[in-house]
């Protein structure tokens, strides 16, 4: 059968991951939280630290009112600044591993740079810069500092060794595409077991992912796989690039479903011989 259509000349314009390899050389996809999400969750944080500086305060008016010494004030102010500004951010990012309540909010973490779980150290030095390039110049060193880098980090995260992973990932759904009428007599004859694992499984991503794609990089990655896949399927329909796909997926998917049926199937026949005893025994 005449193949309507020829594969472009385009090298394969894989989606851009964030990835981060391990020491044991597993790659991990992650996601550091943007510096509009980052600005958020210090915005909430902010409020939440100045509010318990301002709650302590009133407790020391309550407690001594009016009559207290000038010099005592100004020692309480600075230590309560010192505490709500620096040691309570430090305390919460340790006892909840990166976490704190704007950061909850956002979705998103503090961990080290090669993925690991922060510390006490990292998070002294965390909160320490916090003080100046978010306090005292109200966000606007942290932000400036953000945007020049890939990760969202800010001058605290450049000396720790750190970055805000985005952990709130969206709900996986399953892919939505069918098989197109036009191929349902040729999906009962079609010989695709040749078709490599690793290539069925780009297919599989890409057909996931087709509806995020604009239309021109959604045609050229089709066609790009497409070239790829012909090799491994006969016969080939007269159908564009993506329905070429969607059958080859659709069609795998659906004898593999079945292979794991009959290997189960066969099992349970095979369970009484496998699970019970010979001649009867003990009870023979």
């Amino acid at each position: 059968m005449a193949q309507p259509w020829k594969a472009a000349d385009h090298g394969e314009d894989p989606l851009i991951e964030h990835e981060l390899v391990t020491g044991e050389a597993v790659a991990l996809d992650v996601r550091p939280a943007s510096v509009i999400l980052r600005g958020a969750g210090t915005m909430i944080d902010w409020l939440a630290y100045i509010g318990l500086f301002v709650v302590m305060a009133l407790i020391v008016l309550v407690l001594f009112g009016d009559g207290i010494d000038q010099a005592l004030a100004q020692a309480l102010a600075i230590a309560g600044l010192v505490f709500s500004l620096l040691i309570v951010p430090m305390l919460v990012e340790t006892l909840t591993h990166g976490r704190s309540l704007g950061r909850w909010a956002i979705g998103a973490r503090i961990v080290r740079d090669d993925g690991g779980a922060t510390g006490l150290r990292h998070a002294f030095i965390r909160a320490l810069m916090g003080v100046i390039e978010i306090f005292m110049t109200f966000g606007g060193l942290a932000a400036t500092c953000a945007l020049l880098n890939s990760r969202s980090k800010r001058i605290g995260d450049l000396l720790a060794g750190t970055y805000s992973q985005h952990e709130r990932v969206p709900r996986f759904s399953e892919p939505s595409f069918v098989l197109p009428p036009v191929l349902a007599s040729w999906a009962e004859t079609v010989d695709v077991a040749r078709l490599p694992d690793r290539l069925s499984r780009r297919v599989a991503q890409f057909l996931r992912q087709a509806h995020q794609l604009s239309p021109d990089t959604r045609v050229r990655l089709a066609e790009s796989l497409a070239a790829e896949v012909v090799p491994f399927v006969s016969p080939l329909p007269a159908v564009p690039p993506e329905y070429l796909l969607i059958g080859v997926a659709d069609v795998r998917r659906k004898r593999e479903y079945a292979g794991h049926l009959l290997e189960r199937s066969r099992l349970q026949t095979l369970s009484p011989v496998l699970t019970g005893l010979p001649h009867d025994f003990p009870t023979r």
